[in-house]
């Protein structure tokens, strides 16, 4: 299980959350754009739509997993594919216990990465913190805000 709530997820992983800058919201779209790390996420709104403010926030950036590999100690790196999937390769900080396999995964920002048992399967488990890995994720990816300004 990878949530139970939104308000349960955002205080489990509220320590790996990314600052940046949110972007008003286009009327009726439920995606935040949010700008950290260099690029522009474009993120499903999971704390309710218009609850973020545009401005400097602090986001959970979540996403599943399509596939990952060990890679050798490498520069950070993250790129936007399609609308909302990423791929890059990244550190391992920390793996989160409960729930599903979960990776806190630093590449350019921080990203808080969750592993169906398939691929938990195939390894994951065996990652520690200072790993390097080489990933992708599905496509949509999902934002918690935790601080929006003030209106």
């Amino acid at each position: 299980m990878i949530e139970l709530s939104p308000e349960e997820f955002t205080e489990r992983h509220r320590q790996y959350a990314a600052e940046g800058l949110i972007y008003p919201q286009t009327e009726g779209s439920p995606l935040l754009e949010f700008v950290a790390g260099g690029r522009v996420l474009y993120l499903l709104d999971r704390c309710g739509p218009y609850a973020a403010r545009p401005g400097n926030a602090r986001v959970i950036v979540n996403g599943m997993l399509s596939r990952w590999e060990r890679s050798q100690g490498e520069h950070e790196s993250l790129n936007v594919v399609g609308v909302s999937g990423l791929e890059g390769v990244g550190q391992v900080l920390e793996k989160p216990r409960g729930g599903a396999p979960t990776l806190v995964v630093q590449a350019r920002l921080k990203l808080v990465l969750n592993a169906d048992q398939t691929l938990a399967g195939h390894g994951i488990d065996h990652l520690n913190p200072g790993d390097w890995i080489r990933f992708a994720t599905e496509a949509l990816m999902h934002g918690f805000v935790l601080t929006s300004p003030a209106p």
